[in-house]
């Protein structure tokens, strides 16, 4: 059995903090400072983390080593087995075509710039993020956007700056499930509590991407758009979140904002003028100059040569019914097996299958002598969000009429796809579960915990930090969620609101995150220029970082306290 110390070294706080911290020193300078591969520095952190544990902390080396392991079985499942699941969906709509058959569909919706950036990066974007998140909608929505003749840097920055909103509940809200696993906190209030803070960023994200595709004028003539496009997105995300189920919190606010969006275009298209003949190629190629919001009227758009090199682009085409239907059915057989997940009896006969247990040889205990809550684990095998995804895939398959020699070859392709993401997660959670059983989290939070009240401004930029870092809201929450908790009870804070801002504020990280700059740029072609996306959509994210740092602050008085979820 282990007891966790919070001041193995003389006692001391601050020294016992000098060393606890060094796991995450170590990740981050290697990381952001030398720039080695995440799987690496994942690795490297992890050796670091194990080696304060059992040189300073006293942790016995089996202790050590079994805490480890807990964490990086439970990067693998649930997390990495709901990723490798929604990718392989998403391997087979490319291979039978309908990947390009829903993309065109968007195209129709409006051949103005302005809106094809709301509707594709931030509704469908979205909806991407909730099936599988890890970079994928900024990969798949980049490409979209470039077919649709937008310049390459506005592609990639468009989709960066989208894919914000809905990472908290991305993947089947797999951050949040890690969050709760943890914490100790109850799923369901903290899912609550991010769906209190997130929705009032996501009615922001569709004006600044209005913005970056025409600048003021686009404001002016889409700005209804963009309040309906985030509204709606807004509304039905906090619903969802709070009254309906976590797992579909985006999937719901995503097809609302994106059924919104169509329906208002249908109903009255943005004005648009014309774009000066002298202006420079760039915005040229942002806004169409043809009049109508629908794929069928005009000509519009820029000309051919305009369109980057390598375009796919064939707005043209015409697909049957039957096409648009096959295409979209893979998502609307998801929404249909996690919507029946909800209903009681199945829930209930899916809920019997699991079992929860104590890590086989993981004794661990806190001061006060209870067991330490991460050393139970719960191996929810059927009911999962990936075993779920799995059934959909093979559904897919038979919908789509894939043979089952080509879905075989579609998971091969997604498991070697993801198999240097596979060792990061696994290495980042066993990391965060040696930090965390040890007592190295216990040791930072309590120095934390010093800054008072004030530690409700620094929760977010913890989280912030943390996925900028690891380009990962999962990784952020399993690296600072236990820590955030610790020092929200020392400071005398709700550890349910900074739980929650931990994963709320990681979601602006996303966008200036290395992994992610580094998906966009290879999307684009732009490969070694990350830097100039970089510079791009830095200002947006610290910005949406200050507007999420008052709203944490206001919650956590009387002003806005009322939002806050009770535990």
């Amino acid at each position: 059995m282990y007891v966790q110390n919070d001041t193995p070294l003389g006692g001391s706080l601050a020294l016992s903090s000098l060393v606890a911290v060094l796991p995450l020193l170590t990740l981050f300078v290697l990381l952001g400072g030398l720039r080695v591969r995440a799987w690496l520095a994942a690795l490297v952190g992890l050796a670091v983390a194990l080696l304060v544990a059992i040189l300073a902390y006293g942790m016995p080396v089996s202790q050590a080593l079994l805490a480890g392991t807990e964490g990086a079985v439970f990067g693998f499942f649930p997390i990495l087995w709901i990723v490798i699941n929604a990718l392989w969906i998403y391997q087979m709509t490319v291979s039978t075509g309908q990947f390009d058959v829903l993309r065109r569909s968007f195209g129709s919706v409006s051949d103005d710039q302005r809106v094809q950036a709301v509707i594709i990066a931030f509704c469908f974007g979205a909806l991407l993020e909730a099936l599988a998140g890890f970079g994928t909608p900024v990969a798949i929505c980049t490409v979209m956007l470039i077919a649709l003749r937008f310049s390459p840097l506005k592609a990639a920055v468009v989709a960066l700056v989208a894919n914000t909103a809905p990472v908290a509940f991305g993947a089947i809200a797999v951050p949040i499930t890690t969050l709760a696993q943890v914490t100790g906190l109850p799923e369901e209030a903290l899912g609550a509590m991010v769906g209190r803070q997130t929705p009032i960023l996501a009615v922001f994200v569709p004006f600044v991407l209005v913005f970056l595709v025409d600048g003021a004028r686009g404001l002016r003539e889409t700005w209804p758009v963009a309040l309906v496009a985030g509204l709606v997105f807004g509304v039905a995300q906090y619903v969802t979140s709070n009254f309906i189920s976590l797992a579909l919190t985006d999937i719901v606010a995503a097809l609302l904002s994106a059924g919104a969006v169509v329906l208002l275009v249908r109903i009255r298209p943005p004005r648009r003028a014309e774009v000066p003949a002298d202006a420079p190629q760039d915005t040229r190629e942002t806004v169409s100059v043809s009049s109508g919001g629908g794929g069928d009227g005009g000509s519009g758009g820029a000309s051919s040569t305009d369109a980057p090199t390598g375009s796919d682009h064939d707005d043209h085409t015409r697909d049957s019914r039957r096409d648009v239907v096959l295409a979209y059915a893979p998502y609307l057989i998801i929404i249909l097996l996690f919507s029946l997940q909800q209903i009681p009896f199945i829930d209930d006969a899916l809920g019997a299958t699991t079992t929860k247990f104590n890590w086989p040889g993981l004794n661990v205990v806190t001061e006060a002598g209870k067991p330490v809550s991460t050393q139970a684990f719960t191996l929810n095998w059927l009911e999962s969000a990936g075993t779920i995804l799995l059934f959909a895939g093979i559904l897919t398959a038979l919908v789509l009429r894939v043979r089952p020699a080509v879905a075989v070859a579609a998971y091969g392709r997604v498991l070697v796809q993801l198999r240097t993401a596979i060792v990061t997660v696994m290495a980042v959670l066993a990391l965060a579960y040696v930090m965390n059983t040890s007592g190295q989290t216990l040791t930072l939070g309590g120095l934390l915990a010093g800054t008072g009240a004030f530690f409700a401004v620094l929760s977010p930029v913890l989280g912030w930090l943390g996925v900028a870092v690891t380009g990962s809201d999962t990784s952020a929450n399993s690296l600072f969620g236990s820590l955030q908790v610790t020092a929200a009870r020392g400071a005398g804070l709700d550890p349910i609101l900074l739980a929650a801002a931990n994963s709320s504020g990681g979601v602006l990280g996303k966008m200036v995150s290395p992994q992610n700059l580094a998906i966009a740029a290879s999307a684009v072609a732009m490969s070694g220029r990350e830097g100039e996306i970089f510079r791009k959509v830095l200002v947006w994210s610290l910005v949406f970082l200050a507007g999420m740092c008052v709203l944490v602050l206001l919650q956590s008085t009387p002003v806005l306290g009322w939002m806050v979820v009770a535990g």
